[in-house]
């Protein structure tokens, strides 16, 4: 029996008139619905700042919504390149994105002239 079987709950087919079989039906459980914790806006306050959040004036805007930020994680810089979105009013950063670790950061500008020639072959 696999996993998810296990943890299923069973009641009696006995308890549903509609079902003629003598046999166990599973029942799905409900799941609970868990309050979603806001994220901290980018236009935080400088103690949010100073762990880590990004100031709306730190973002380098590369188009419309997408942003490229230096931040601090678990005391090791990252260079972020992240789509945001808009919410009630505040900018806040989106799933999709990258952050790069230092050294990632400088490998990807030693490539730059390489990448350069690349897309001007293709355009």
């Amino acid at each position: 029996m696999s996993k998810r079987g296990k943890s299923k709950e069973f009641i009696s087919s006995g308890e549903d008139s509609a079902s003629g079989s003598g046999e166990d039906r599973p029942v799905k459980k409900q799941k609970t619905k868990q309050k979603e914790t806001a994220k901290k806006p980018a236009a935080a306050s400088g103690e949010d700042a100073a762990r880590g959040g990004q100031e709306e004036d730190e973002l380098m805007q590369l188009s419309k919504m997408r942003f490229v930020s230096v931040s601090n994680f678990k005391g090791r810089p990252l260079v972020n390149i992240r789509e945001y979105y808009d919410k009630d009013g505040k900018l806040l950063p989106g799933r999709k994105g990258i952050s790069l670790s230092v050294d990632q950061w400088q490998r990807l500008k030693e490539c730059m002239d390489d990448i350069d020639k690349r897309v001007r072959k293709i355009i």
